[in-house]
């Protein structure tokens, strides 16, 4: 399998030895990691396209955009998402009225084939196809919004993939992307997840309880992602550097804000025993109990935290910026003169 000319096929079981192979090579270890979790991608992240994930994906729309969009700028004709995983932004984006049409892209051939089942079954006008975000298969000005989410610090040149999304956009088009780790929150959340999931699979050992245990082969599996994802979240941003990396790639208009200090301090656990324990034992009632957790840390984020917390102490950071209307071309594409360094 080649990274630049990726296979059009989904490869859901990864090798060993093509992990092994993947380590050397970061676009391969996009492709292997997000292929074998596509089919499970929505149930592990609780992704859904009702009303809880439209709000939700519409919530980060609006917060990112604050006092930046015109009122004329929503519905969008045309929208593409970068790194689309199973749809989960752009499709519930589209339920919201954000944009009309739309055409999903990713590295990953399994997560472009569920995406886009996810957004025919919705019945959405769709399309999409197997496109790397450093080089992205549309002409110029083409789209009127590009959105990704959690999806820039997977990009070995994130400003180069800036560059592209504003050669595609037509001039004033507007790009948004959320869930960004910061420097500062990946390091507690990396934390946070790798002590859970020690103490959970080492408790789940004991002859009592047992039966909140995964098969082994299911954990071996995890563990086997797990070392993957460490491989393809290549970077982890600062709110200033990552407003550098738009405007160095010529958007105008740049806006970052952050979100999630209470709600990443809950969510990670959570999420980490919810991978490490059967599917069977996670009842409606304990979902709910999670889902109302969840919506409590973000009210503290929005209402307490945010008042007095740094930005770059939060989890996540979004930004949005907008393509300039005279020399709307910034720059030749190719590698950026400062690449953002790695942080791995």
């Amino acid at each position: 399998m080649s990274a630049d000319q990726p296979s059009q096929q989904p490869h859901r079981h990864a090798t060993a030895e093509e992990v092994e192979a993947a380590y050397q090579d970061t676009k391969l270890a996009q492709v292997l990691y997000h292929d074998w979790e596509s089919e499970t991608y929505d149930e592990k992240w609780s992704i859904s396209f009702d009303d809880r994930c439209i709000t939700y994906a519409r919530g980060r729309f609006d917060q990112a955009t604050t006092r930046t969009i015109r009122n004329d700028e929503i519905p969008y004709e045309k929208a593409l998402e970068l790194g689309c995983g199973t749809g989960f932004f752009l499709l519930n984006l589209m339920q919201s009225g954000v944009a009309q049409k739309g055409e999903l892209t990713d590295l990953s051939p399994g997560m472009v084939e569920v995406a886009l089942r996810n957004g025919r079954n919705l019945g959405l006008d769709v399309d999409g196809r197997v496109a790397d975000a450093e080089t992205i298969p549309y002409p110029d000005n083409t789209f009127d919004l590009v959105v990704g989410h959690a999806m820039l610090h997977h990009i070995p040149d994130p400003e180069q993939s800036l560059a592209e999304v504003l050669r595609v956009l037509k001039p004033g088009g507007r790009f948004v992307f959320a869930g960004e780790p910061s420097t500062t929150g990946d390091r507690y959340a990396r934390f946070i997840s790798t002590l859970t999931w020690k103490l959970v699979t080492n408790v789940t050992r004991l002859p009592f309880l047992n039966k909140w245990r995964r098969p082994q082969q299911e954990l071996d599996d995890s563990s086997r992602a797990q070392a993957l994802e460490a491989v393809v979240d290549i970077h982890t941003f600062t709110p200033t550097e990552l407003a550098d990396i738009a405007r160095r790639a010529g958007a105008v208009r740049v806006k970052v804000s952050a979100e999630e200090f209470a709600a990443a301090l809950e969510g990670w656990p959570i999420r980490t025993f919810e991978a490490a324990v059967p599917d069977e034992k996670l009842s409606f009632r304990y979902r709910l109990f999670a889902f109302n957790l969840f919506k409590a840390a973000t009210w503290l984020d929005e209402h307490f935290f945010n008042k007095f917390i740094p930005q770059s102490w939060f989890y996540n950071l979004l930004v949005t910026g907008t393509k300039p209307y005279i020399n709307a071309r910034p720059r030749t594409p190719g590698p950026s003169k400062n690449p953002l360094p790695l942080s791995r």
